[in-house]
C-alpha cells in the first residue's frame, strides 16, 4: 500500500453517522485480490474541511473520549469501533448506502499491532459521496 493513499475513487458500501458534531463515513477496502475489506476508511464528510483537518478531528475526539491517554493503537480502535458499530446498530440518524459512489482525500493511514474487527489499516480523512 502507497504511503500516501489520496485521493481515492469508487462505489462500495458506504454508512453515514453522526458522532459528536460530525458527518462520519465508514466503508472498507481490500488490501489484495481476496476482498476480505481489511482496510478501513472511516472519514468526515465535510466539504469545506481540509483533509487533514477532517482525519485529525477524528483523532481528537478517539483521544479525548477515553479517561486516561490513550496510545494510537486504543485510538484506532475507538474509531473504528464507532464505525462498526455505526453499521451494526442502523439507528434512526444513520444512513447505510450500498452502492455509493464516493472520493476520498486520505491523509493518515494506520497500521494495527493486530487485526481488529476485521481490519488492519484504518485510513482516516475526508470522504464525499457523489
Amino acid at each position: 500500500m502507497p504511503k500516501q493513499p489520496s485521493p481515492i475513487s469508487t462505489r462500495s458500501r458506504v454508512t453515514l453517522f453522526p458522532l459528536e458534531g460530525l458527518t462520519v463515513a465508514y466503508t472498507t477496502r481490500s488490501g489484495d485480490a481476496r476482498g476480505l475489506g481489511d482496510i478501513a476508511i472511516v472519514a468526515v464528510t465535510a466539504p469545506d474541511m481540509n483533509p487533514a483537518a477532517a482525519g485529525a478531528a477524528l483523532w481528537l475526539l478517539a483521544r479525548t473520549s477515553w479517561a486516561g491517554t490513550p496510545g494510537e493503537q486504543q485510538q484506532a480502535r475507538w474509531i473504528l469501533t464507532q464505525a462498526v458499530r455505526a453499521r451494526i446498530v442502523r439507528a434512526h440518524d444513520h444512513q447505510d448506502l450500498p452502492d455509493a459512489k464516493w472520493t476520498a482525500d486520505l491523509d493518515r493511514p494506520f497500521r494495527l499491532d493486530a487485526l481488529f474487527a476485521n481490519h488492519e489499516t484504518l485510513l482516516t480523512g475526508r470522504l464525499t459521496v457523489l
